[in-house]
């Protein structure tokens, strides 16, 4: 799925972005920088062959690769060499802002700490993406981590995507346009996102109990639930009174008052109903009601 802006909505036209970040989470917000009108330059480290990507990502899903840089321009440099810090520092001088996602430690190693990097380009700025904020940016860690210690992992099943990941490519987005504003007096600013943050922003509605068994969003409203039915499942959403009243009309059940919905015999009622159509008479229903529901294999 390529995404893409018509030129009215590219407000990052003219602005210059380099990238150190691999794997996901970079690239992810390399790709939405890109839609928005940003020129991106990619560097990897060189791969094992000339022809192979330094970017693990390129290796183990070339499809997802590519989709996540089309538009991008790629240079494999070996940053551990003066020739590629060289190449790297005759990039920097011209670009707005830098995204990274090596921990601080790494950074400092190639002379790319915030201190020597703002020296040596005052006007640049720094997006870090790392693991955790502050003190624990050097602690490892991954998506399915920082999910699990947000409280976003409940069973032994793997998530269906990788949200920390993707929610911090966006916080990166977000941070790259923070700093762009925070630097019109010309010079650069650092800014650092959390990957560990962007799990415990997604986390938000269960610590206030909306998604838990007992919440509205959790499972104890009948109208929010997902339902076996003849030939796959539904996915219905009637949470606001009026989707609600349509769903309790087609289930044949009572006008339902504030209450109704959190009753066992409604969830009884809707389950019994879904379980006797087909997903072809529930799509039907949903669109003549305009009841919010989704079928599914």
């Amino acid at each position: 799925m390529m995404l893409s802006s018509p030129p009215s909505s590219r407000p990052l036209r003219g602005t210059r972005i380099v990238s150190l970040a691999l794997n996901l989470p970079g690239p992810a917000a390399l790709m939405r920088l890109r839609a928005l009108g940003a020129r991106c330059l990619k560097v990897e480290p060189p791969g094992p062959a000339p022809d192979i990507s330094g970017d693990p990502m390129g290796r183990y899903k070339p499809g997802a690769y590519a989709e996540l840089h089309a538009g991008v321009r790629t240079v494999a440099l070996d940053l551990k060499t003066e020739r590629g810090q060289a190449r790297l520092a005759r990039e920097l001088a011209q670009t707005d802002v830098l995204l990274t996602s090596f921990r601080p430690s790494a950074l400092a190693k190639l002379g790319l700490g915030w201190p020597a990097l703002h020296r040596a380009h005052p006007r640049l700025s720094l997006v870090e993406i790392v693991g955790a904020p502050g003190a624990r940016a050097e602690e490892p860690g991954h998506d399915l981590t920082y999910l699990a210690e947000a409280g976003l992992i409940t069973g032994t099943e793997l998530p269906p995507t990788l949200p920390a990941d993707m929610t911090g490519a966006l916080m990166a987005v977000e941070a790259v346009f923070a700093a762009l504003l925070l630097a019109r007096g010309g010079r650069g600013v650092r800014r650092q996102v959390a990957l560990s943050s962007a799990a415990e922003w997604l986390a938000l509605p269960r610590a206030w109990g909306l998604t838990l068994p007992g919440g509205a969003v959790g499972g104890a409203h009948a109208g929010y639930r997902v339902y076996p039915c003849k030939d796959g499942r539904v996915a219905v959403a009637a949470l606001e009174p009026h989707f609600t009243a349509a769903l309790f009309q087609a289930a044949a059940l009572p006008p339902p008052d504030a209450r109704a919905p959190f009753a066992p015999a409604a969830h009884e009622a809707i389950a019994a109903w879904a379980l006797g159509k087909s997903r072809r008479q529930l799509d039907a229903l949903g669109r003549a009601r305009d009841i919010p529901l989704y079928t599914l294999r």
